[in-house]
């Protein structure tokens, strides 16, 4: 595995352990963006190990799909892509809620770090295939 490889998945794996503190402080807006970047950064590790070029971008739903095209599967579904591309810029910045019309709980938060925790495993997993 490249060095650099190495290095986005530590930072990937630091931004989930960020938000396992955020969660129990209850700081639910940081926890969701920090699980964001935490995946949006595993993805990203793929794409410095295999060589693959790609843009400036935040979204989920592009990296997947940018990745599926390279032959390269990624075990997120649609509506989990959705989720976390809705919460990205409502976390970083005040203009809005982390999710439509609702504003992030304990059980959100939760069940997104179990998320962020299987696509880290399954982004390790197609590394050393």
């Amino acid at each position: 595995m490249q060095e650099e490889t190495k290095l986005w998945l530590a930072y990937s794996e630091e931004n989930l352990e960020a938000a396992k503190v955020l969660l129990k402080s209850e700081l639910f807006n940081p926890c969701l963006h920090n699980i964001q970047q935490s995946i949006e950064k595993a993805l990203k590790a793929l794409f410095i190990e295999r060589r693959i070029p790609f843009k400036k971008t935040h979204n989920i739903l592009e990296l997947k799909t940018i990745l599926e095209n390279e032959g390269i599967s990624v075990v997120l579904s649609e509506d989990e892509c959705d989720f976390l591309d809705s919460i990205y810029l409502p976390t970083k910045y005040p203009i809005g809620s982390a999710l439509p019309n609702f504003y992030p709980d304990k059980e959100i938060c939760k069940s997104s770090i179990r998320l962020a925790e299987r696509v880290i495993v399954e982004v390790k997993n197609e590394l050393v295939k």
